[in-house]
């Protein structure tokens, strides 16, 4: 029968699956990548999260590997050419995660607009601040969304449901799809200058790659809200907090960073700006639908083909 091994932390429910399907499994987390390249030869099936780097030398030493699965939505950390031109799939779990990241998103929204964490850190020393955490309502303001996909969609729903005028950016939907969410198509000039809050909801590539640079920041209108729950690496980060530091930007809110964990450590000296460590899929529910997801797609991959 085929073997798999789970190379990261995920939920006993995937072994379980593998197991019930009548497949051989090992679980051996937190492997060196030296210590991968040694093992890797004898599975035909490789399930990962974020942490296991699947890289070309990886993948040359993987002789019998036919599948690799991710259970997320990324795949960031496979080399997707090197992977191809071995003949190994790669799949993903598009679904498992979006509510979660999407209500990550609306959290750091919120947070944001009123000012959570430094209200709560100024009560907590003891000060009665009032009058320095005045916030902003969600009510009447627009939201403009770069990219609108599954988890994108999601928070488009939620805030129109806050009375809020959604506006997105993303040449691959149709201007029917977007009015069907109940948002309005828009350039990328038109979102910047116009919107009160900013949301990322795309993969990183060459295309979006530095999409939020100082040029597109400084379109922005004096006092946006940005929010990245995506990818690091579609905001500059120097450039963001140059522009948080100058007042241009109101605040931002970041989950997603160019090097996790961030090493830029400007990043840590900001005060209108939130940091959370990729805790967009961190929940309990998603972290078992994505497990769930991961082990029935490889199963029926190695079984049925």
């Amino acid at each position: 029968m085929p073997k798999v091994l789970i190379a990261d932390k995920m939920s006993p429910r995937a072994e379980e699956i593998f197991k019930e399907r009548g497949l051989e499994v090992d679980v051996n987390v937190g492997l060196e990548r030296d210590e991968l390249i040694k093992i890797i030869g004898d599975y035909d099936g490789l399930a990962v999260r974020s942490a296991t780097k699947v890289t070309p030398l990886v993948l040359e030493a993987a002789s019998n590997l036919k599948v690799i699965g991710r259970a997320g939505i990324g795949v960031d950390n496979i080399d997707l050419p090197t992977a191809t031109n071995n003949g190994v799939v790669v799949m993903n779990t598009p679904f498992g995660n979006s509510i979660t990241t999407a209500e990550h998103a609306i959290a750091m929204m919120f947070a944001l607009a009123r000012q959570i964490p430094e209200a709560d850190t100024s009560t907590q020393a003891s000060k009665w601040e009032k009058s320095k955490f005045m916030g902003t309502e969600f009510f009447g303001k627009t939201l403009g969304m770069i990219g609108c996909g599954n988890i994108g969609t999601l928070v488009a729903e939620r805030c129109i449901g806050l009375k809020m005028r959604v506006i997105v950016y993303d040449p691959f939907l149709s201007e029917e799809q977007v009015t069907k969410i109940g948002a309005k198509k828009v350039g990328l000039n038109d979102l910047l200058s116009t919107s009160d809050f900013i949301t990322l909801h795309t993969p990183l590539t060459d295309q979006t790659k530095g999409i939020l640079d100082k040029k597109n920041l400084l379109m922005c209108k004096k006092g946006v809200r940005i929010i990245n729950c995506a990818r690091g690496g579609l905001v500059i980060e120097d450039d963001l907090i140059e522009l948080l530091k100058a007042g241009h930007i109101a605040g931002a809110a970041l989950d997603v960073f160019n090097e996790e964990p961030p090493k830029n450590t400007k990043l840590f000296k900001v005060n209108n700006l939130i940091l959370t460590p990729h805790l967009g899929a961190s929940t309990a529910e998603a972290q078992e639908n994505v497990a769930i997801q991961i082990a029935q797609q490889i199963s029926d991959y190695l079984l049925n083909g």
